[in-house]
């Protein structure tokens, strides 16, 4: 004899399809990326982020302020999203230690309630902005030693190794956005697993679209 439907059964059916549309269509976007990286934003953004780095390399030390002062915006652009993502997660971690959960037994809720769901809905939203800390910090770790690189006079230091440093603090802050993104469809479940699917299949319809590359890469001149 079939069982009756329940309710609950919708955490175990639509939270793990959204995250499978989520991760799914990032490892589509790293394979494009690595495969074919002018069909992507983050492709064309990198090599115009390249060409920047080996161009600013061609002038005096002395003569890279403004270049310092680029980095300088992408440092401090990274180390507000860090503060940002550790402030949410020390409040999300003091609303857990509370013993007020009546908005996760609410009876607007379709799905489950139970006490093992909830802890793992706070683990979720917590695990997600650690996360992006962590890749924010680490995008104004590497842009700082980006600046340590340029700013050294009478240098001999490669370009590869700068633009190793620039590159690489902009794929973790390209990845602690993509933390948020899916700190959100968390937050969300908070009112069940249907708004929680929802915000997944609505995120990846926009990032199709924001990710996809059509302007062709320049090539430029030295």
């Amino acid at each position: 004899m079939a069982r009756p439907w329940n309710e609950q059964y919708l955490d175990l059916i639509l939270v793990p399809s959204g995250l499978i549309l989520m991760f799914g269509y990032h490892l589509i976007l790293v394979y494009r990326y690595l495969k074919c990286p002018e069909n992507t934003v983050i492709g064309y953004e990198n090599h115009n982020k390249r060409a920047w780095t080996r161009r600013m390399f061609q002038v005096d030390v002395k003569d890279r302020g403004p270049a310092v002062s680029v980095i300088s915006g992408n440092i401090s652009a990274a180390t507000a999203m860090s503060s940002i993502s550790l402030v949410l997660t020390s409040l999300l971690g003091a609303w857990a230690g509370s013993s007020d959960t009546r908005i996760f037994s609410s009876n607007y809720i379709y799905g489950s309630t139970a006490a093992s769901v909830i802890y793992i809905k706070y683990v979720s939203i917590l695990a997600c902005f650690l996360v992006a800390f962590a890749c924010f910090v680490q995008t104004a770790r590497r842009f700082v030693h980006a600046i340590f690189l340029i700013s050294m006079p009478d240098n001999d230091i490669p370009v590869g190794c700068v633009v190793k440093e620039i590159i690489s603090g902009s794929n973790f802050w390209n990845a602690g956005l993509r933390s948020l993104y899916l700190a959100v469809c968390m937050v969300l479940w908070i009112f069940g697993p249907i708004p929680m699917f929802v915000c997944s299949a609505a995120l990846v319809g926009m990032l199709v679209n924001v990710d996809r590359n059509t302007t062709k890469l320049h090539n430029y001149k030295w």
